[in-house]
């Protein structure tokens, strides 16, 4: 499937209203919609402008996964459900039954079957074979790394588990990650790449580079990449 690329000079807001688009058409043809989010620091201004821009969304009917987390407490400055917490979850006002966090304190293979056990569960509600996330969000790496799949991880060939623990090349080194199988399962995914140092490592992964495990994401009615500005060196 060929990938749809969009640039953007307002980037946290063209991501948030992307994303709420895709809510509403969501929520209006299967009444809820299931959304999957990406970690790290950056989408705490996308959250913000989905904040501002929701309006009347009913938070009810959305339904929230991580593709991936680190390995430590929830209320750690590392955690991606802390970042989620504080700037989508709480102003939000989502209900707690709608978030599925993956539980970064505990065994990371405990953790990791327990949370392929919660996505299985409400995927056999629905009579999939895998769950199905409307929107599913993803980052790039400077190594073309998406959720927490880095170059020369064992998990980049795994066919059948969805989750699993993982080591990642900067600290808290201890991950969790969607696989393959279910990011692919996706309907829609969205890449998000603000920063013009990453440019061509995306388009790279976008021409298919098997170097940059992001190459090998394909969601089944559509990827997206958001692009920032580009940088035009000084004369």
């Amino acid at each position: 499937m060929i990938s749809r690329i969009l640039h953007s000079n307002d980037f946290a807001g063209d991501a948030a209203r992307f994303i709420l688009d895709h809510a509403r058409k969501a929520i209006a043809a299967r009444g809820l919609f299931r959304l999957g989010l990406t970690g790290g620091r950056s989408p705490r201004a996308i959250h913000t402008a989905i904040m501002a821009q929701a309006g009347d969304l009913p938070w009810s009917k959305v339904q929230l996964t991580f593709g991936d987390e680190r390995c430590v407490p929830p209320d750690h400055e590392d955690s991606n459900y802390r970042v989620a917490r504080e700037t989508l979850i709480d102003p939000s006002g989502i209900p707690e039954g709608n978030v599925f966090r993956m539980r970064g304190e505990i065994d990371p293979e405990v953790a990791a079957r327990e949370y392929e056990a919660k996505l299985h569960a409400v995927a056999a509600r629905f009579g999939e074979p895998h769950y199905v996330h409307d929107l599913l969000l993803l980052g790039l790496g400077e190594d073309g790394h998406t959720a927490s799949l880095f170059p020369g991880s064992p998990a980049l060939t795994e066919t059948v588990r969805e989750v699993l623990p993982v080591i990642g090349p900067k600290p808290p080194p201890q991950r969790l990650s969607m696989t393959f199988p279910l990011i692919n399962a996706s309907r829609h995914v969205l890449f998000l790449v603000a920063e013009p140092a990453k440019r061509e490592i995306a388009e790279g992964a976008i021409a298919g580079d098997s170097r940059y495990p992001a190459s090998r994401v394909h969601g089944q009615e559509q990827t997206t990449w958001l692009l920032g500005p580009r940088v035009t060196p000084a004369a």
